[in-house]
């Protein structure tokens, strides 16, 4: 397969057939007559996804986005020029914006919008704004009152979710972890309990020690999915109990970051008698009525309004029985013969 043609930014032959009210930005003949009436609607933020490492990964839409684009606001310019090289095209402007530069620069590019203007927001690879920069921008864009649009794509956090085999209905985002203190631990203590699937990106420099955390915090039969290479020729997943993982990661080489999926903690164990009993005599010291106890109990341990009840009436009961014991007991000492005197 021969080279992608060359294509230059403003160069209007570009998106040929492409419907003047596609949100793509690229004008097809009947838009170009129009262009004064549809200046408005070309003036956006495009937040792009661009391949987490196969460049086949691209769609279409991405590629005449970024070809169309006034501006292109990029975490890094060295790598992102790469991208558009493989593509064929030639940028009007870059503009590097990362996590150092995106608060400064944000007025500079909504300038370019509120002129008319279409900038494309890319990340060095995947979603931008999803551990990355450009939510910072993407706020920014909507506070002001301007047009924001998106190319979906890759994004590393999809794409291991569904490659893991965990519950997909439910699921949480942690992006990297704080490295240290606190914060980390905290964290941690959270994800041990988290009953929905987690995930998380991490650096080879640092997945042992995070494998060894959640091991530490989550025990060794949790299961995790470790993720790398995602699209590329070396693509793999591990799979297994966290007890089982550091071997894995021990013998593959240090690749590319890390995705982590994290399936979700059991569900904890249904109160037994004993603790809805522990409970109850919590609860009654504060003088409460029985229902009150029992609905109090009930919100606690997550359990049904008849268990605890059952437990309560139980208890009266038994209590019960000692006083009755107690009285008889008492009554005979009373009642009982009296000593013979000589």
């Amino acid at each position: 397969m021969g080279d992608p043609p060359r294509v230059r930014a403003g160069d209007p032959t570009r998106a040929c057939g492409v419907s003047p009210d596609d949100d793509s930005g690229a004008p097809g003949p009947d838009a170009m007559a129009t262009a004064g009436a549809s200046g408005a609607r070309r003036a956006a933020l495009v937040v792009v996804a661009t391949p987490i490492g196969n460049l086949g990964d691209l769609s279409d839409r991405a590629r005449t986005e970024l070809a169309g684009a006034d501006l292109l606001a990029c975490e890094d310019t060295r790598r992102s020029g790469r991208l558009l090289a493989s593509q064929g095209i030639r940028p009007a402007r870059l503009l590097r914006v990362d996590e150092h530069t995106e608060r400064h620069r944000t007025a500079e590019v909504l300038d370019v919008v509120r002129s008319g203007g279409r900038v494309v927001l890319i990340s060095d690879a995947g979603t931008p704004a999803v551990s990355d920069p450009g939510r910072v921008l993407v706020d920014a864009a909507h506070d002001a009152g301007l047009r924001v649009v998106v190319v979906p794509g890759p994004s590393a956090a999809i794409a291991a979710l569904v490659l893991s085999g965990f519950a997909t209905e439910r699921f949480v985002f942690e992006g990297f972890l704080p490295r240290k203190g606190a914060r980390r631990r905290l964290v941690l203590v959270a994800l041990a309990d988290e009953p929905r699937t987690s995930v998380l990106y991490e650096s080879p420099k640092r997945v042992v020690a995070t494998l060894e955390d959640l091991r530490r915090h989550c025990g060794d039969e949790r299961r995790v999915a470790i993720c790398r290479e995602m699209t590329k020729l070396h693509e793999e997943v591990w799979r297994g109990p966290l007890g089982e993982a550091l071997g894995s990661v021990d013998k593959a080489p240090a690749r590319g970051e890390h995705v982590l999926v994290l399936e979700g903690a059991p569900p904890p164990a249904a109160p037994d008698d004993e603790a809805i009993r522990r409970a109850l005599a919590v609860a009654r010291t504060s003088g409460a009525s029985t229902r009150d106890c029992v609905e109090l109990v009930r919100a606690q341990l997550g359990v049904g309004r008849r268990e605890v009840y059952r437990v309560a009436l139980e208890d009266e009961a038994s209590a019960d029985r000692e006083t009755s014991g107690s009285e008889e007991r008492g009554d005979a000492r009373v009642e009982g013969p009296r000593p013979h005197r000589s």
